[in-house]
């Protein structure tokens, strides 16, 4: 497309050409209508003058002739009085030049009275340029413009040659009291004068009409010069908006697909080796539902001016749609390193609408030199690694041939999805956690699996991540909630009341409406809400931090129990933390699993546990994974313990069994089978549990 319109300004030429292009186009039509407007005006000047000419002539009539007349018709003749009053008013007229001849007709057409220049008086046929007869009584005044002679008769002198150029004009004569119409007066009256003052106005009427033309092309002109101009920027713009993203102002994903052409074709035949990323925002779909889309946009523009302040040229960044970006990087030193630290950038907090926000990037990229590629199959394989990376929670990943049938399968499974949660094939296991001080079960976390018709038992792995990016999550963690409640009540049916955890995606935690979902879902188990836990991530507590708040404390008040999951791995501000209603932080199984044989991790181990008690907390370990693992977490005061070690996720008739052995081992043991720990001293909720 932007080809096509590159060849379009080629034939469009400057815009110089252009403006003398519109000119010449404009001329044609402003002279037309100068030439018509001026043989309309020569035809009006000269009806003017004939108009002008008729009205001397019935003057002359009305006033000179009519009077010397004793009212007679002109066909009885004239008597000499009459004859010589009208030879001298018709002398005097002819010496002043008004008039070039003067003659009286009767009413059949028969010239009685005949005076011109030569002063003879000639009865004559009337002149054939009067069009023959006019009768007296028709009431007409006719006038034509003619020659003295021109019906050859000549003027009474025998030479038969045409005079000079006359307006002729007949006028109905009247005459007498009462005044009745006695024949016709012709008039020839000379045209020199009036043809010069027709002249004179044509000339005038011209020069005025040649200056409107001048003006209203001048005017044309400037009018197609600045609709030119601003088409020229409309069609300046709608040329940039084919490129480019009208939110941030990034190339779009058609013109991105260009430059990686061209970074394919940059790399042919040297040593050269070019880089083509895809970044996702992770949870940006909950943001900008939850934020509006106002927010959202204004987030999406904070990141596009952090990626284009991170590269420099000639690498280029994109909008590809959504809250997904491009990146084409050329000849980059450590390209992992170059991504992660502009992962690292747009992740940094961010003030929008008065709030502070952050978001988690996801990173596929492939690097490439000479061989055969082509763009699409770049952009495919970067695609792939992102979804890798967002799969794995690696932030960066780069592309490798054994991710494409991993992430392709991931895609198919989260198609199938919907199916699986209707026809059941989705079930639940638990994997216990004992209190570290009696060894008794007191909660178990829920683990949903997949139980596939083709590829056997699935783990959250293969389907989750994926599914956290689409609205599935919502049904998905509706169902576990009910079904894991409902297994609880059967628990407790069998005097096993132990609390279950559940995992809440930050799809669900900042929902308006979860904390009634929450209530209905231990409504309809009759399970009392303090043996409910639900567990959300710090990343989930930072995508909306004041909704998140308001959904928690709904959750406290009513007595479910809000627990922070891999606590350690997030950003959460010890400040915000101590204003949540939280009941219990699981420490991160990177710092527990291998503890007793790493001071490092046991350091950061006992910090955790120390925050937790002071915020008046329980402290969960998970990933314990050895006996040396449980009594480091024991020894350090943790109050609960979950891994390997102790048990693995088991299906609930299996749960069930562990629990009955778990309370025989204790009651054998002389140990209180109690389905709370003892409260710690000082700590507030600890008779929670």
């Amino acid at each position: 497309m932007a080809r096509s319109t590159d060849q379009r300004r080629r034939r469009a030429g400057s815009p110089a050409r252009q403006l003398l292009t519109y000119g010449v186009l404009i001329l044609i039509p402003v002279m037309v209508l100068g030439v018509c407007l001026s043989l309309s005006m020569r035809g009006t000047a000269k009806s003017r003058g004939l108009s002008e000419a008729r009205l001397a002539a019935v003057l002359v009539a009305q006033t000179a002739v009519a009077p010397q007349l004793d009212g007679r018709p002109l066909s009885a003749g004239m008597s000499s009085n009459e004859r010589d009053a009208m030879a001298r008013l018709a002398g005097v007229a002819v010496a002043d030049g008004h008039l070039l001849r003067l003659q009286l007709r009767d009413e059949q057409g028969g010239v009685v009275f005949s005076y011109d220049q030569n002063s003879r008086r000639k009865a004559a046929k009337p002149p054939a340029s009067l069009g023959g007869d006019v009768t007296a009584g028709s009431g007409d005044v006719a006038a034509v413009i003619t020659h003295l002679n021109a019906d050859g008769s000549g003027s009474g002198n025998g030479s038969g040659a045409a005079g000079p150029t006359a307006v002729a004009v007949s006028v109905p004569l009247s005459a007498g009291s009462p005044a009745q119409e006695i024949g016709v007066v012709d008039a020839f009256l000379p045209y020199g004068p009036i043809a010069a003052d027709v002249t004179a106005s044509l000339h005038a009427l011209y020069r005025d009409l040649a200056l409107w033309m001048v003006g209203l092309y001048v005017c044309l002109l400037l009018v197609a010069f600045v609709a030119s101009r601003r088409l020229r920027q409309e069609v300046s713009a709608d040329d940039w908006l084919v490129g480019h993203d009208a939110l941030t102002g990034l190339p779009n994903r058609a013109l991105f697909m260009r430059r990686v052409e061209e970074a394919v074709t940059w790399v042919v035949g040297v040593d050269r080796t070019a880089v083509v990323a895809v970044m996702d925002l992770d949870n940006f779909k909950d943001l900008n539902d939850t934020l509006g889309h106002a927010s959202g946009d204004e987030l999406l523009g904070t990141v596009a001016r952090r990626l284009s302040a991170g590269i420099k040229r000639p690498d280029v960044v994109s909008r590809l749609g959504g809250d997904e970006f491009g990146l084409v990087l050329r000849a980059p030193q450590d390209p992992h390193a170059l991504l992660t630290r502009l992962a690292a950038l747009v992740s940094a907090e961010a003030e929008v609408s008065g709030r502070s926000l952050s978001v988690a990037p996801s990173v596929g990229y492939v690097q490439f030199s000479d061989g055969q590629v082509t763009a699409q199959s770049l952009m495919q394989q970067a695609e792939v690694a992102m979804y890798a990376a967002k799969a794995d929670h690696t932030v960066v990943a780069e592309y490798a041939a054994d991710m494409e049938r991993f992430v392709a399968a991931d895609m198919d499974l989260i198609a199938e999805l919907p199916h699986a949660l209707a026809s059941g094939q989705l079930v639940l296991h638990y994997q216990p956690q004992i209190s570290t001080r009696s060894r008794e079960v007191v909660a178990a976390e829920a683990l949903v699996r997949w139980n596939h018709p083709v590829h056997g038992m699935l783990s959250p792995a293969r389907f989750l991540p994926m599914a956290e990016q689409t609205d599935l999550i919502e049904r998905l963690t509706a169902w576990v909630l009910d079904r894991a409640l409902k297994d609880m009540s059967r628990l407790a049916a069998h005097d096993m009341p132990i609390r279950v955890c559940v995992n809440v995606s930050a799809r669900s935690v900042v929902r308006a409406d979860f904390a009634q979902q929450v209530t209905d879902a231990l409504a309809r188990a009759e399970v009392p809400a303090s043996r409910l836990v639900i567990e959300v991530t710090e990343t989930a507590l930072l995508t909306n931090p004041e909704r998140a708040r308001s959904v928690l404390e709904q959750l406290a008040q009513t007595g479910v129990h809000v627990s922070i999951d891999d606590f350690g791995q997030g950003q959460t501000s010890l400040g915000y933390l101590a204003n949540l209603p939280i009941a219990e932080l699981k420490i991160d199984r990177a710092f527990v699993t291998g503890m007793a044989t790493d001071q490092v991790r046991k350091a950061i181990a006992r910090s955790v546990i120390d925050l937790g008690h002071n915020l008046s907390m329980r402290v969960v370990a998970e990933g314990v994974e050895t006996v040396d693992d449980l009594e480091a977490v024991r020894g350090l005061g943790c109050d609960l313990a979950q891994g390997y070690h102790i048990a693995r996720p088991m299906a609930l008739s299996a749960l069930a069994e562990h629990l009955t052995a778990n309370r025989a081992r204790n009651v054998v043991g002389g140990q209180a089978a109690a389905s709370m720990a003892p409260p710690v001293p000082g700590r507030r909720g600890s008779d929670r549990w």
